[in-house]
């Protein structure tokens, strides 16, 4: 049994964190009284480990062995594909343990990776990154779902290798709808995706309408479909972009019928405000979702950092923290309550996404652990520390440090 003493929890509050065994035991004042392994926090800001909620591991680090393109969604995933063919499972697992490794010391303890799973990589990039979380067990949990990015109708061959990453172990069913040619094959990859989470009891997590098209509306679909088959609170979308461009009366009735399924909403500003727009002229559109008007009606929003140097961004580095300052720009969160979303959008939000039911700092959960060398969420924001300390599991993983000086005369 081991304590932080005197943290200043993200609500403002001074408290004691008494940790046992991989379990926070007590929140409050005094509570690290007679606990003799104590860490001294001097009113640091303690915050559970971020998540990350939406990544790619197999994709990161590739970019600067790919041909140049034209920035767009489209021209990213044909960039990929020579890069995609010569994946080892070897290559896969050091690129996405470094990934995950990053991730770890600036702070997240979870993550939730997409894994391409077709026929031009077949189950290359799933064993790669699975043998990635294996390594990671002991600082990190690593969650893949099976993502057939280059579509199930349009890859014939595809829906199998599906089935087999799901058998492999693959822990969520993923989709990408709207890349599918035509309207009737986009239905029938939101039937399959659902045959496939229902005979495996998996949850879903797609890539939803990831254009500035506003006539592409497979976000519906995926509504519809949950509704009907009653997976409520096991589904999640990704980006969702057209929704922005789309007339409000469509917005409104989707957004609703995503409220009612407990679908949840994982908007990725970082990615999405370099690769949308970019046939704009004048006023160049964000790329991001309706954060408002989803956070408004009581769906739930997080934030995922997407890409780590690949195809589609450039940037990224596994910092939960700086994708919730990117968000915070694009999505125009500046007042208190704001700021607040925007701290759930990086913890509870993808808790809640992931169903995990052992996520915060309460008693019970689990020990993972961030401290912070500020006094509040917003001036961690604003400053962008290194955490201090990082705790998976009630023990530490990460530590960091930073010396800086100003000189004067």
């Amino acid at each position: 049994m081991w304590a932080l003493q005197d943290a200043r929890l993200a609500d403002g509050t001074r408290a004691d964190i008494v940790v046992d065994g991989e379990r926070i035991a007590q929140v409050g004042r005094g509570g690290a009284e007679g606990v003799p392994d104590r860490v001294d926090c001097s009113g640091k800001l303690l915050l559970p480990a971020f998540i990350d909620g939406h990544v790619h591991l197999d994709k990161a680090l590739i970019r600067d062995e790919l041909r140049e393109h034209d920035g767009t969604l489209a021209g990213a995933i044909g960039a990929i594909h020579e890069r995609k063919r010569r994946y080892t499972a070897d290559d896969v697992r050091a690129r996405a343990r470094a990934v995950i490794e990053d991730s770890v010391r600036l702070g997240t303890t979870r993550l939730r990776s997409h894994v391409d799973v077709d026929t031009i990589g077949g189950l290359v990039p799933l064993e790669g990154v699975m043998a990635a979380a294996a390594d990671c067990g002991d600082i990190a949990e690593v969650r893949t779902i099976a993502f057939p990015q280059e579509g199930l109708i349009r890859d014939p061959g595809a829906f199998q290798l599906m089935e087999a990453a799901l058998e492999a172990g693959a822990d969520v069913v993923g989709g990408m709808p709207h890349w599918e040619l035509e309207e009737a094959s986009q239905r029938e990859h939101v039937r399959l995706c659902f045959d496939l989470a229902e005979r495996f009891d998996r949850d879903i997590d797609m890539h939803v309408d990831e254009t500035d098209d506003a006539g592409v509306r497979t976000l519906e679909m995926v509504a519809d479909e949950a509704l009907a088959r009653g997976y409520n609170g096991r589904v999640c979308a990704g980006h969702v972009c057209s929704l922005a461009s789309a007339d409000h009366a469509y917005a409104e009735r989707v957004i609703e019928k995503c409220r009612r399924a407990e679908i949840s909403i994982a908007a990725n500003p970082v990615t999405n405000l370099v690769l949308q727009g970019r046939g704009d002229r004048g006023l160049i559109r964000r790329g991001t979702t309706r954060i408002g008007e989803l956070r408004e009606a009581g769906v739930n929003v997080l934030f995922g950092q997407d890409c780590v140097k690949d195809g589609f961004y450039p940037f990224g580095r596994g910092s939960m923290l700086e994708v919730a300052l990117i968000s915070a720009h694009a999505a125009h969160l500046t007042t208190r309550d704001d700021l607040d979303f925007a701290l759930r959008a990086v913890t509870q939000a993808p808790a809640l996404a992931m169903r995990l039911s052992d996520y915060g700092l309460t008693p019970g959960s689990r020990a993972d652990i961030q401290l912070l060398p500020v006094p509040t969420w917003s001036e961690a924001l604003r400053l962008q520390p290194l955490p201090e300390k990082v705790w998976y599991r009630g023990r530490l993983v990460a530590e960091n440090s930073v010396r800086s000086e100003v000189y004067r005369r």
